[in-house]
């Protein structure tokens, strides 16, 4: 399948990528290189939606099922470029590394994938049934899912496979994310005179001690339902001389199967109404954060940020299948689950459509200082897709 002509262009490819700076919302870049891409490896299709999401198709010569790979372009911002000993944007290649801002997160699985997928088909000659089609996904650092529901929407896809990080083994699962907003509201007054207000930042005080009592569900594959903490402002600020008459706690929710936006937010809400009968002053409300972005397109993508998890067996004939071509490929995965968000959010979480997850590197590189992506991880990547490619497409 891999020749060291193929080899190279899927080097030269993910260092391309990564050379196009694609913070969320900066994306166009990135997807005109993949674009170019497309259409230099043959792909029958190709177009970008109105969020500028890229998508390439090839269709076999008979009818079948159509399979999905999802990669994301977006990356996180590089805070302090200084902190890099190797440029964030220069993919500079050393000790067998490829290194800079988006690599493990996840160009080098981008640039696998669309490899993979064109190899597979001259390969084959196109002599297999259905469809294989290869997404550069923006703003999944923003909102989990919430553009694949655009690809998913035209595509209709039958399976999925998702490119984040797995250190090549095969996932069939993840824990959700959801962002909580916890408000209470009070009565300003001048600070020389506080009886006369009522301190809404002493009533999430109070709020967020009867929360850390609360006991998160969990479950046995996935673990706890993390709720932390993460930031709390008041208003006004600054408070000078101010009774705050408003605050605002937020808690990053970390979600396990099943659950639900009404399941998520009920204990909450009965310990809310437990203290507004308690204390009349109380006055206090909570609901998801939901957020709005622009897109390089110009569209604005929007959505309240409750990202579903989800989980498939073993036995589900999609991870078998696989499973055999990870196999074939020489690969010896485990079967395990991420533990971070991903767009399976939407294809699994939401939309109930079969999906795995499986790409080179490693998950703690995704984000940090010196980002890099091993060059070897990235070739058996290309190799696994085109055995999944080979096993699923039969």
């Amino acid at each position: 399948m891999l020749n060291q002509q193929r080899e190279q262009e899927i080097i030269e490819l993910c260092r391309e990528l990564v050379q196009c700076r694609s913070y969320s919302g900066e994306e166009g870049d990135a997807a005109d290189r993949l674009q170019q891409a497309f259409a230099s490896l043959g792909y029958d299709a190709f177009w970008r939606d109105r969020y500028g999401n890229m998508i390439g198709c090839i269709r076999g010569n008979r009818p079948g099922k159509r399979l999905l790979f999802d990669g994301h372009l977006d990356t996180v911002p590089v805070v302090d470029a200084a902190q890099w000993r190797y440029a964030p944007f220069g993919a500079e290649v050393e000790a067998g590394r490829i290194y800079g801002r988006g690599t493990s997160d996840m160009k080098g699985a981008v640039s696998a994938m669309t490899a993979a997928a064109a190899y597979f088909a001259a390969d084959s000659r196109r002599n297999f049934p259905g469809e294989i089609y290869v997404a550069g996904v923006v703003h999944e650092e923003c909102f989990e899912g919430v553009s694949a529901r655009e690809i998913s929407r035209r595509i209709q896809p039958d399976y999925v496979v998702i490119g984040e990080a797995s250190e090549l083994n095969l996932k069939r699962g993840q824990r959700g994310r959801a962002e909580i907003v916890v408000e209470t509201y009070g009565k300003p007054a001048h600070s020389a005179n506080p009886q006369w207000g009522v301190n809404a930042v002493y009533l999430m005080a109070e709020m967020v001690r009867r929360i850390r009592q609360l006991t998160p569900p969990a479950h046995n594959v996935m673990g706890a339902g993390i709720m932390e903490l993460t930031d709390i402002k008041s208003s006004p600020y600054p408070g000078a001389s101010v009774v705050p008459d408003y605050c605002r706690a937020t808690y990053d929710r970390r979600l396990l199967v099943g659950e639900t936006p009404a399941s998520v937010l009920k204990p909450l809400q009965e310990l809310l109404a437990a203290m507004e009968r308690e204390n009349p002053e109380c006055k206090a409300s909570v609901g998801f954060a939901a957020g709005k972005e622009r897109c390089y397109t110009g569209a604005e993508i929007e959505g309240e940020r409750f990202f579903p998890g989800w989980l498939y067996e073993k036995e589900e004939p999609f991870i078998t299948a696989a499973w055999e071509g990870l196999l074939r490929a020489g690969l010896t995965p485990e079967l395990t689950q991420y533990s971070f968000c991903t767009n399976g959010s939407h294809y699994a979480g939401e939309a109930g459509i079969p999906t795995i997850g499986f790409g080179p590197s490693r998950e703690n590189l995704a984000h940090t200082i010196d980002e890099y992506i091993e060059i070897d991880q990235l070739l058996q990547a290309a190799a696994a897709y085109y055995g999944i490619l080979a096993a699923v497409l039969r």
